[in-house]
């Protein structure tokens, strides 16, 4: 109950009348109708302006917000209560943009997840960007207010029986089906032609959908792709049939939650008693798959040259504890597999140890978020008989400030998906570089 005759300080705010009229006027008063009447309105109108502004502020939107997660890897919706998110406060980085997942019959994704790799392999980006959108504070539910149709079908999670590898062979015919079923149910495709559509290609020679670097490129990126935007991990700095398409160069899956496992075994900054790290396929005599040699031979001639030198820790076969190996070591070499890229340069980065980059020509993920020649080396092919010269020469002279550099969280971030897509993730960084593409958005041309 509201006092007026006895404001009180404490409360906030108070007002306070005064009535200039004699003290024998103010007593007959008083007693008059008049003013029990005028006191009866004054103290109506002020109960009536602080109940209607209760409810004004009562029902006012607040800054913590419900929000529907749905997860592709989950039956079930949850609703999370959030507090300000720093994707809402950085909106402004993102120029307003909005995507809308399209929610495809689960043979073009989600059945897949019945194999546990599929969701954890080098090639697992293709979840792990799907899973982020779906979450995301950019997805929207209107496709009308969309700038960009995001096209989730997983095609690396077919698994050869014969050696495990990741086959993609049926990887054109599915999303092939995948655009016939979006085109015949909403008109988004048709309007644009795919230009504002977003699909993932994760594995060795990104859209052009083959393992081998000669039947990629003669096969080329396919007919129905090419006016469409790619995230791919492959990608090189000369002229190239994979990557004649809009693309956007994206990092390997690495697990995120592996890595922070490993490096609470140790700190960045702790013992690296490893010089040199390497293990992975090395030849002692390359392959010749119809002329194909493996890695150029660069990873043969790392094996011949430097197989007993005792400032390399070279191994040829799989370890459970590799990362452990590279969080103990100051220099991990990273070159060229069939592709350019390879999961050892993220692994390299998030465990602090500096890639030495042997892949002529190769573009890196997130140029303008990650610092690349200030945390990095880079070897050309074929100066790898000085590797071992030119190694002791930057542990010598800048090694200290290459890994100040390379220890910066926010560098280890980047290249990492995470679920749900955090500030600075890899997830996050995709989406910065679709909002320098909103000129394609059809939205933003009405």
């Amino acid at each position: 109950m509201l006092e007026p005759q006895r404001p009180l300080r404490s409360r906030g705010f108070y007002v306070r009348m005064r009535f200039m009229h004699s003290s024998r006027h103010n007593r007959n008063l008083d007693k008059s109708f008049g003013y029990r009447f005028f006191r009866w309105i004054l103290w109506f109108s002020v109960s009536l302006y602080f109940l209607s502004s209760f409810l004004v502020t009562r029902n006012k939107p607040t800054t913590s917000v419900s929000r529907l997660i749905v997860s592709a890897s989950k039956t079930h919706h949850s609703l999370i209560e959030e507090e300000p998110s720093a994707m809402k406060i950085s909106s402004g980085l993102f120029k307003g943009l909005k995507v809308y997942v399209y929610d495809l019959p689960s043979k073009y994704n989600t059945d897949w997840l019945s194999n546990e790799r599929c969701s954890s392999h080098l090639f697992a980006s293709e979840v792990a960007i799907h899973r982020a959108l779906i979450s995301g504070d950019m997805r929207t539910l209107d496709p009308w207010e969309a700038d960009f149709f995001f096209v989730p079908v997983y095609v690396s999670c077919n698994f050869s029986t014969v050696n495990g590898f990741p086959a993609i062979g049926h990887a054109r015919s599915l999303i092939s089906s995948a655009i016939r079923h979006v085109s015949s149910q909403l008109p988004f495709w048709n309007r644009s032609l795919g230009s504002d559509h977003v699909f993932v290609a994760s594995h060795d020679f990104g859209s052009c959908f083959h393992t081998l670097e000669d039947v990629a490129m003669a096969d080329g990126v396919p007919e129905f792709l090419k006016n469409s935007i790619i995230l791919q991990t492959f990608g090189v700095k000369y002229k190239h049939p994979c990557q004649e398409v809009d693309n956007i160069v994206i990092p390997p899956y690495v697990s995120p939650e592996i890595v922070r496992t490993t490096m609470g075994e140790s700190t960045l900054t702790g013992r690296r008693d490893v010089f040199a790290y390497f293990r992975g396929k090395m030849e002692v005599h390359p392959k010749n798959v119809s002329g194909r040699f493996y890695s150029k031979r660069v990873r043969t001639l790392i094996w011949r040259k430097y197989g007993n030198d005792q400032r390399f820790y070279l191994r040829r076969h799989r370890s459970a504890n590799f990362q452990s190996e590279i969080l103990r070591s100051k220099f991990c070499l990273c070159p060229l597999g069939w592709a350019p890229w390879s999961p050892r340069l993220v692994e390299s980065v998030a465990l602090g140890c500096v890639p030495v980059i042997i892949a002529d020509g190769i573009r890196l993920p997130f140029p303008t978020a990650v610092p690349w020649a200030e945390i990095s080396l880079t070897v050309a092919e074929n100066d790898v008989g000085n590797l071992g010269r030119v190694l002791e020469h930057v542990a010598a002279t800048n090694l200290t400030r290459i890994q100040r550099n390379l220890w910066d969280p926010i560098v280890r971030e980047a290249l990492l998906f995470n679920d749900p897509m955090s500030p600075g993730d890899a997830t996050w960084h995709v989406l910065v570089a679709l909002s320098e593409r909103l000129h394609r958005s059809h939205r933003n041309k009405q």
